[in-house]
């Protein structure tokens, strides 16, 4: 049992929709029943009766429900005590599935860092960096993003993606003989197929549909083996480890790069925080992004380095 789950199952408690509850936690909703799933598993008991048109707290879920919410909010008293002893509260950070490797070494003597363990997607990262839910987030977000949200962006690390084939040529492949895969789960893939699609157009890569969650995992390379076209692998797929008949060819014509941002509110005057930013970004440099035939969609923040 996690302290995640316990806060997951006090909002669908208190929407009785696993839809809308999913929208305030900011995650999927098949993840969302997932983690309830476990929860009750851990738990021994059923917290909800659910079918197609309603959600109803059972009987132990209710009785349950108050102990929950006691555990949560002593949870944030121990973190707030934990800052107030510590002289400082730590400054904290938030990503999605990278992290500079010297993240701590950067910090050194700077700040105080408390990384968040919920994994979550770039959208709803920024957006919790927004509500003040964390100080900070390594995302990948567009111009657009930080002026809704009233966010500030540090380039802190990009990735030169690179597609997936079969057969034994590792040679380049031009990105206009490539596809890109765009999830119909636009909660967890949003800001991915907000990039692909703009890479399909810019390039001439072929966009393919999917809904089965295959961006990345055994389903992506269930879809490279059917495709004519070598297929762009995305952030989280960068460095999984790949199946004995697949192989990676690096993309050109353009290379396709995709950035971490360091974000942070545009507002923000705490010098824990600002000096968080500048030491974790201090001596980045431009990471190939000016390299002749990097491509970056317009509306990525670190465009015109």
């Amino acid at each position: 049992m996690e302290l995640r789950q316990l806060r997951y199952f006090v909002a669908v408690a208190e929407e009785l929709n696993f839809g809308r509850a999913a929208a305030k936690l900011l995650i999927a909703g098949p993840s969302l029943s997932q983690q309830i799933k476990s929860l009750e598993q851990d738990l021994g008991v059923r917290l909800f009766d659910r079918d197609r048109r309603s959600v109803r707290i059972t009987a132990d879920g209710a009785a349950l429900l108050p102990l929950a919410r006691d555990l949560l909010e002593r949870a944030d008293g121990l973190r707030r005590r934990a800052a107030e002893l510590s002289g400082s509260e730590p400054v904290r950070l938030g990503f999605v599935n990278w992290l500079p490797p010297d993240l701590s070494a950067r910090l050194l003597g700077v700040a105080q860092l408390h990384v968040d363990p919920w994994v979550a997607p770039s959208h709803a990262q920024a957006a919790r960096v927004a509500d003040g839910s964390l100080d900070l987030a390594v995302c990948w977000v567009r111009d657009e993003d930080l002026e809704r949200h009233g966010l500030r962006a540090r380039l802190i690390g990009a990735d030169r993606l690179h597609a997936v084939a079969v057969g034994d040529d590792t040679g380049p492949v031009p990105a206009r003989a490539t596809a890109v895969l765009v999830d119909d789960d636009t909660v967890s893939w949003s800001s991915w197929n907000v990039y692909a699609e703009q890479l399909a157009r810019d390039t001439g890569a072929r966009a393919v549909r999917t809904r089965d969650g295959g961006i990345t995992g055994p389903a992506f390379f269930d879809h490279v083996r059917r495709s004519r076209r070598p297929v762009i692998n995305s952030p989280k797929g960068q460095t999984a480890p790949l199946p004995p008949d697949l192989v990676r060819r690096p993309v050109t014509d353009p290379a396709p790069y995709w950035t971490w941002s360091l974000v942070r509110r545009a507002d923000e005057t705490r010098a824990a925080v600002l000096a968080a930013v500048d030491a974790l970004t201090a001596g980045v440099g431009s990471l190939g992004l000016d390299d002749p035939g990097a491509w970056l969609p317009d509306f990525d923040p670190h465009r015109s380095r």
